[in-house]
């Protein structure tokens, strides 16, 4: 029998920890605990972890830089948590490369959902969220690496990508000519719906827009449609493994 999937709750609260832990574990999960990111980087290190419950507000570095550095270094699924029900502060977390927030007070059971709905969303993927046999997908005289996970412009220069950045991208170049809403969006980039005025994806496409030098009065490769969506107007050639 597979073992259970093994989650990581990172909160200066140890009643949250605690409690968390033994809600998890009752639902079918291990459940580690970690207070700060020092004790995480440990437990990280020393054991395998299927996806990581990480609070916003921590002692020393924030659940922000934690998140970022994670990010970095593996496609480890994150949960963001965080007591500023701010968009702005929603939108720097999913920035960072969280796969999902939660803002507190919150319910277990909604908790316990945003889990399972990421996990499965990531189980059902190979590694680095892409194809198998898929390795660079060119449009427009630029090209995304799959592997490595950034942009690299005509000339050859490399531009870097957040994790959303990086997911939004891949989805649309895997959609070519096709509207794709806020909703169809967020739930191929992110595992979840809209909320009302949720605005994320506004900023992604923005930013994404920003690096590829594609004028927002006038785009061409990301295109808005009024009322409707986003659409990717460029041919893309993908490259598989040989």
């Amino acid at each position: 029998m597979d073992a259970p999937p093994q989650l990581l709750v990172v909160d200066d609260d140890r009643e949250i920890r605690n409690l968390l832990a033994e809600y998890l574990d009752a639902n079918g999960f291990r459940t580690l605990t970690a207070a700060d990111g020092a004790a995480m980087r440990k437990l990280l290190d020393n054991t395998r972890v299927d996806l990581v419950v990480l609070d916003l507000t921590l002692p020393g570095e924030d659940g922000l830089t934690l998140c970022r550095n994670l990010r970095a270094q593996s496609n480890l699924p994150v949960i963001m948590l965080t007591a500023r029900s701010a968009p702005l502060e929603r939108i720097l977390g999913l920035e960072m490369g969280a796969d999902d927030y939660l803002t507190k007070p919150f319910e277990p059971r909604e908790l316990l959902a945003r889990i399972r709905s990421v996990l499965r969303r990531t189980q059902a993927l190979p590694p680095n969220l892409e194809p198998l046999e898929a390795r660079t997908m060119h449009f427009a005289g630029w090209t995304l690496d799959l592997t490595a996970r950034h942009l690299v412009e005509p000339d050859g220069t490399v531009v870097a990508l957040s994790g959303a950045e990086f997911r939004l991208l891949k989805v649309l170049l895997t959609h070519p000519n096709r509207v794709l809403n806020r909703d169809q969006l967020l739930n191929l980039t992110q595992g979840r719906d809209a909320e009302p005025f949720d605005r994320s994806i506004d900023l992604q496409i923005s930013r994404l827009r920003q690096k590829l030098g594609d004028d927002a009065r006038n785009p061409q490769i990301i295109k808005t449609v009024r009322n409707e969506g986003y659409l990717l107007t460029v041919p893309v050639a993908v490259d598989q493994a040989g």
